[in-house]
């Protein structure tokens, strides 16, 4: 079978990108993290282990969104599956990106934090300041319950001692909030070791929430020259 005719193919095929991207861009090391992307009640999810340079559109698990069940999945789903379940569920997005970015996992390390201070107002892409889940050993039922609690009414989260998860409607937007998210977290790491950080409080940041609504511009197909 050609991997174009397989089920999800699009959306396997995106997850190879992001997965291409996420290397380049240096957000994963190894076999570090995994992706997403959901269609109707079916999740297409990297495999379990496999380095992303070897990964093909046709090794990318298809499970049940809901209860798992390997619908077309010739290698182990990632490990992180009910982690995706949980982040889908609680913020009803339909992608998720899940990092060890270097910044982000630094923040996640910090003994003081509950989550990252709004240090600047792109805390607003996050639905305000990201929070920082307990640590809860990898692919636990204790890890996505807690992931849950720190997405409520956010997009992204930090896992204490491990790294970063981000959700949005599709994994171009998921795959844009992560590298916003890192950049967020090294701001961060760069005030503080500066000084004493200055923080905007939450009202301003519902503000630019609010503001941020309906914000951006689709530019329109180039006109040939003749």
């Amino acid at each position: 079978m050609r991997w174009f005719d397989m089920l999800l193919s699009e959306e396997r095929s995106q997850i190879i990108d992001v997965c291409h991207r996420m290397v380049a861009d240096g957000l994963v090391v190894g076999t570090a993290g995994n992706v997403s992307v959901r269609r109707g009640d079916l999740l297409a999810i990297t495999p379990s282990g496999v380095p992303y340079d070897r990964l093909r559109p046709e090794l990318i698990s298809v499970v049940g969104v809901e209860d798992g069940t390997l619908v077309d999945s010739p290698l182990a789903p990632a490990s992180e599956l009910a982690l995706h379940q949980v982040a889908l569920r609680v913020t009803g997005n339909n992608a998720v990106i899940h990092t060890h970015s270097g910044s982000a996992t630094a923040v996640a390390c910090l003994e003081d934090l509950d989550e990252v201070p709004a240090v600047h107002y792109y805390a607003a892409f996050f639905g305000g300041s990201p929070r920082i889940a307990p640590y809860r050993r990898y692919g636990s039922p204790e890890l996505a319950s807690a992931v849950e609690t720190a997405l409520a009414d956010r997009n992204s989260a930090l896992m204490g001692n491990h790294g970063a998860v981000v959700t949005a409607t599709d994994l171009t937007q998921a795959y844009d909030r992560a590298l916003y998210l890192e950049w967020f977290c090294d701001l961060y790491l760069r005030t503080r070791s500066a000084g004493s950080p200055r923080t905007l409080p939450a009202t301003e940041i519902d503000g630019v929430i609010e503001q941020m609504k309906g914000y951006g511009q689709v530019a329109p197909p180039e006109t040939s020259r003749g």
